[in-house]
């Protein structure tokens, strides 16, 4: 009689994909959608690596790990929460340049970046910009 070793495999499930953040978009009734939307293309705009998912009820980004969520409860303005993943890991800290004084520091691998509306938007792009490539390269 033989016995086969069966190993047991466990599969990971699949980041959403993004047509399901174009529907979890479609279905949002949230006043400042129209810049949900900007934020969004800016930020899939900074490098090929990057893609995205619905992660903690909210559209996330990610190139290995989650590093980027949208915090939908902001009431003035739109929030996006930058990170290192879904697991606390033992870090020194994220260090980046940031002229502009964009981050608002939440801990020491989390920040805040904040946009009151349109135009705070295409006044802080190319500083938000700068801001998630060097953040990436932390995740």
């Amino acid at each position: 009689m033989t016995i086969k070793a069966t190993s047991k495999k466990t599969t990971k499930r699949p980041a959403p994909a993004p047509e399901d953040v174009e529907a979890f978009l479609a279905s949002l009734d949230h006043p400042f959608e129209k810049e949900i939307r900007e934020i969004r293309q800016v930020i899939l705009g900074v490098d090929d690596r990057i893609g995205e998912g619905i992660k903690w009820n909210a559209p996330s980004f990610r190139t290995s790990e989650f590093f980027a969520t949208f915090h939908l409860r902001a009431k003035d303005g739109v929030q996006v929460i930058l990170h290192l993943g879904a697991k606390k890991r033992e870090t020194p800290g994220v260090t980046l340049d940031d002229p502009e004084s964009l981050l608002e520091w939440l801990g020491k691998d989390r920040a805040s970046v904040k946009f009151r509306d349109a135009k705070d938007i295409q006044a802080k792009r190319a500083a938000f910009v700068n801001v998630v490539r060097q953040w990436i390269e932390h995740v």
